[in-house]
C-alpha cells in the first residue's frame, strides 16, 4: 500500500529528484532508437494508440490526453489518426524531442500533480501509458489521478498500463485511487494488444468518469 497517499507532497516540475530522474532509462533520441529498432524487427509498436482508437470509437470521442508524453511516440501516432492531442510530461529532455518530432502538437511542460495549473480543457480520453504511474514520485499517485480525472469528460475513460510491483503501486490501490478520483473500473487486460488478465505482471486498466 502507498502510504498517506492522499496527502503527499506533489514534486513541482523545477524538483529533479523524482523516482523517473533517479532512474537510468533512456531518454530522448535513445529512448525512441529502442522502438525504431523493434518497428524495423516487425513488431507492432503502436498497441497503445491502436486501444485508445478503438476507445475513442466506443464512445465517440476525439480529444486524447497523452499523460506522461515522452518523447510523443503515442501522442505523435494518434495525432496522424486524425484525433486532437495534448502531451504533457514533467521531463524537458523528453519533451524536447517530441517538440522536434511534431511541433504541431501542444507539447506541456508540468508535473502530473500540477495539471490544473496548466491544463484548463477536457479530454474523451486520458492515456497514461510507459509505466506513468510507477514512475510518479511516491505517494502522489492518488493525487495524479484526481488531477487526470479533472480533465475527463463526463463518461470520458482513463486507460494506464504499467508493471505491477508489490514494492510499488499494486493494482488493489490503483483502482482504490481511481475510485477515489470519481472513476469506476470498466476493463482490465494483460497487454496494450488486449490478453486476458490473469494475474501477471502487466495489467493494462480502462476506467470510466461517471456521467
Amino acid at each position: 500500500m502507498v502510504p498517506n497517499a492522499a496527502h503527499a507532497r506533489c514534486v513541482t516540475i523545477a524538483d529533479v529528484n523524482t523516482r523517473w530522474n533517479r532512474t537510468d532509462a533512456p531518454r530522448g533520441a535513445e529512448y525512441d532508437a529502442r522502438w525504431t529498432r523493434l518497428a524495423a524487427a516487425g513488431q507492432n509498436i503502436h498497441g497503445e494508440a491502436d486501444l485508445v482508437e478503438t476507445l475513442l470509437a466506443e464512445i465517440g470521442g476525439t480529444r486524447v490526453l497523452d499523460a506522461g508524453c515522452g518523447t510523443g511516440r503515442v501522442g505523435i501516432e494518434l495525432r496522424g489518426r486524425g484525433f486532437d492531442v495534448v502531451g504533457v510530461d514533467a521531463d524537458p529532455g523528453m519533451l524536447e524531442t517530441a517538440r522536434r518530432n511534431a511541433p504541431e502538437i501542444n507539447w506541456i511542460h508540468v508535473n502530473l500533480c500540477d495539471l490544473d495549473t496548466h491544463l484548463g480543457e477536457e479530454f474523451d480520453v486520458a492515456l497514461l501509458a510507459g509505466n506513468v504511474m510507477i514512475f510518479v514520485e511516491p505517494g502522489t499517485e492518488a493525487r495524479v489521478l484526481q488531477q487526470v480525472s479533472k480533465r475527463l469528460t463526463p463518461g470520458g475513460v482513463l486507460v494506464a498500463g504499467f508493471k505491477v510491483d508489490p514494492d510499488r503501486l499494486t493494482l488493489d490501490d490503483y483502482d482504490r485511487f481511481a475510485a477515489d478520483a470519481g472513476l469506476e473500473p470498466n476493463t482490465r487486460w494483460a497487454t496494450w494488444d488486449q490478453a486476458p488478465f490473469a494475474g501477471g505482471d502487466y495489467a493494462v486498466s480502462v476506467h470510466r468518469k461517471g456521467t
